[in-house]
């Protein structure tokens, strides 16, 4: 009997030590350490420059501000401090910032209300109510501009079957007069919630139907669909474009490489798993120097081979990652619910600075001209299984070399800056900013002559 009682002490001790070293491994922090060698193509410049008249034009095209999401660029010189020109009541959140084009702000509220601001004034072009929700930001094309929205209004986040569209509306006429928006068509598809992408008249996105879209625009009144290629789940991370090949996430926790013009898989990466589930890419993927940076939800900041889908390092971030990441000279800039920004090596993923913001964060940062601008927002993660810091909101400003604070305003909470040659964009809680450099106003004071 004595000998039975200690096997099966024996035998429970095992069985608890067992369960603790799995507990443990599916629990710990994992993280991997890279290299500024491999697979890290620093021949070219992260931020390619786009040619002048193009930028004059439209000077913020689409959310990231590129087709590669890089969500930073030099050559929109404007420094704070600001002087505050104008601003716009929305009625509704803006989760992703306007596109700027033609000398209007193109932006969408939650509610379905798609606005066209003068730049220059904050006078409402026009509008149009589409009833549905929408949490992408639009994209502009040549003389048109797109837009993405999921269910009917109000936002009920189930059944997931609620259909969606893709919207395409006219803002120019052949001779460059303006237009009120008129209507060229609507591709329908599952609940749209991705920012579409536009590459050589090839319109991607992304729906919870788990298709990935891709529709030949090249006719304004009549879009061809050309492929689109299902994945492994709900698809909210919006598409990447990069040397031939669009990249995206989904909610099964995996980021795909396809091939842009036939949608054939190249690779296809996963990230960890804990408890045999891995968390979902709610984060648009960020492609630079032969990489694809991408945060998942578990807190993990990942860099896989542009063209292997190899993992190359993760970086443990925070509690959880919703932010794409911005890149700019070899760093990459990421925010996380428990209120870090933080600055990472792009080769090695090392930590170079993080600064403690006074809530969570949750839209991307964006770098303009060595400044990295993000928003907290007050109430992101509120009942979630880890932390999430709660404060007020807000929109900063800091030196993207060190994490310096340079800049602050009151308003901001998800997504935070765009601009364009003239002026800065600030998009707030259910409000749009417009904001001019006081230096730009320093310029254009005559110089005052000494006493003779």
């Amino acid at each position: 009997m004595r000998r039975i009682l200690l096997v099966s002490a024996v035998l429970v001790i095992g069985v608890i030590s067992a369960g603790a070293i799995y507990y443990y491994q599916q629990t710990r922090t994992r993280e991997k350490r890279g290299s500024a060698t491999v697979e890290f193509v620093t021949t070219a410049p992260a931020l390619k420059k786009r040619p002048v008249k193009s930028i004059e034009t439209v000077p913020w095209p689409t959310y990231g501000y590129d087709p590669a999401r890089t969500h930073a660029t030099n050559q929109l010189n404007m420094r704070p401090p600001f002087r505050q020109l104008w601003t716009v009541r929305t009625w509704n959140t803006l989760e992703f910032p306007p596109v700027v084009g033609y000398g209007i702000l193109f932006v969408t509220q939650l509610k379905g209300r798609f606005f066209a601001i003068n730049a220059a004034t904050g006078t409402t072009r026009w509008r149009k109510d589409f009833n549905h929700c929408a949490a992408s930001s639009p994209t502009i094309g040549q003389d048109v501009v797109y837009q993405a929205f999921m269910q009917p209004w109000p936002c009920n986040r189930y059944p997931r079957t609620q259909r969606g569209f893709v919207v395409a509306m006219l803002v120019r006429d052949k001779n460059g007069r303006p237009i009120t928006g008129r209507i060229l068509w609507r591709f329908p598809a599952g609940a749209v919630e991705t920012s579409p992408l536009l590459v050589d008249n090839v319109l991607y996105f992304g729906s919870w139907d788990h298709y990935l879209y891709a529709l030949d625009v090249s006719h304004r009144k009549r879009p061809r669909l050309l492929w689109k290629f299902k994945a492994d789940n709900e698809i909210h991370s919006s598409p990447a474009y990069g040397s031939g090949l669009v990249y995206f996430g989904t909610d099964n926790g995996s980021v795909y490489a396809l091939n842009a013009r036939t949608g054939g898989i190249q690779w296809r990466a996963q990230s960890f798993a804990r408890f045999g589930r891995r968390e979902y890419f709610y984060a648009t993927p960020t492609v630079a120097y032969g990489r694809v940076f991408i945060g998942n939800t578990d807190g993990t900041l990942f860099a896989f081979g542009a063209r292997t889908g190899h993992l190359l390092w993760a970086r443990h971030a925070g509690t959880y990652v919703y932010t794409a990441a911005a890149v700019w000279r070899r760093k990459v800039y990421v925010g996380t619910w428990d209120g870090k920004v933080s600055a990472f090596d792009a080769g090695t993923g090392d930590t170079i600075w993080t600064f403690a913001a006074p809530a969570a964060v949750h839209g991307a940062p964006t770098v303009l001209n060595g400044i990295l601008y993000f928003s907290t927002c007050p109430h992101c993660g509120t009942g979630g299984s880890r932390y999430t810091k709660q404060g007020p909101r807000g929109t900063f400003g800091l030196d993207a070399r060190n994490g310096q604070v340079l800049w602050k305003f009151w308003d901001g909470q998800y997504s935070p800056v765009v601009a364009d040659r003239e002026r800065l964009y600030v998009a707030g809680h259910t409000r749009l900013y417009g904001f001019e450099p006081l230096r730009k106003l320093a310029q254009k004071k005559p110089k005052l002559q000494k006493k003779p």
